[in-house]
């Protein structure tokens, strides 16, 4: 039995549930709980990951970013195959991404099937509702971070539809955060 390709969700999420403030890109909190207990965390999840999912909006502030960044995560970040959703950007210029206009939910299924480590999407809450919509997303990883930021962009929108989760792990921070990691229960994969 050949063994299928997780798409496993990573995000830092507020208290009050957003992973981003009321602007786009809005993530200066992140520097309050950035530390190296999470660095390392995110070291261990690199070995792990495949290919990046992103949507157009989390791709480009990725790609800004992490272009002129240095250390081990941003040689990472830079390296490793991406796929971006998009039918409004007409190229993608960051290393080794791969610009789909098409449909996310039948191409993360054929990608799903591709030999390889797993998949990630971060970010990208509209393409993540989308994904969650068709059950395609396998694991729940996040970093709930002890901030109340008051107003911002949710994580799970209005209108997502309802899930029960299977806890896997969870892992206290010395910041303060807990790093959680559900599975759908609908989702019995091991």
């Amino acid at each position: 039995i050949k063994k299928m390709r997780r798409l496993v969700m990573w995000n830092l999420v507020t208290l009050d549930g957003f992973f981003e403030g009321a602007r786009s890109w809005d993530l200066g909190w992140h520097e309050l709980v950035w530390d190296e207990e999470l660095e390392q965390f995110v070291m261990e999840q690199i070995q792990s990951i495949g290919v990046l999912v992103f949507g157009r909006v989390t791709y480009e502030g990725m790609a800004a970013y992490w272009s002129n960044a240095r250390g081990r995560i941003a040689d990472f970040m830079n390296s490793v195959p991406k796929v971006v959703f998009s039918r409004t950007l007409s190229k993608a210029e960051w290393n080794n991404t791969q610009l789909v206009g098409a449909d996310a939910p039948p191409e993360i299924t054929r990608l799903k099937h591709e030999a390889g480590k797993d998949l990630y999407i971060f970010g990208s809450a509209g393409l993540s509702r989308a994904l969650m919509h068709n059950g395609l997303i396998d694991e729940y990883r996040l970093c709930i971070t002890p901030l109340v930021l008051g107003t911002g962009n949710p994580l799970f929108k209005p209108g997502t539809a309802r899930m029960q989760m299977k806890l896997l792990e969870t892992r206290p921070l010395k910041s303060g955060s807990i790093i959680v990691r559900y599975q759908p229960l609908w989702d019995q994969r091991p």
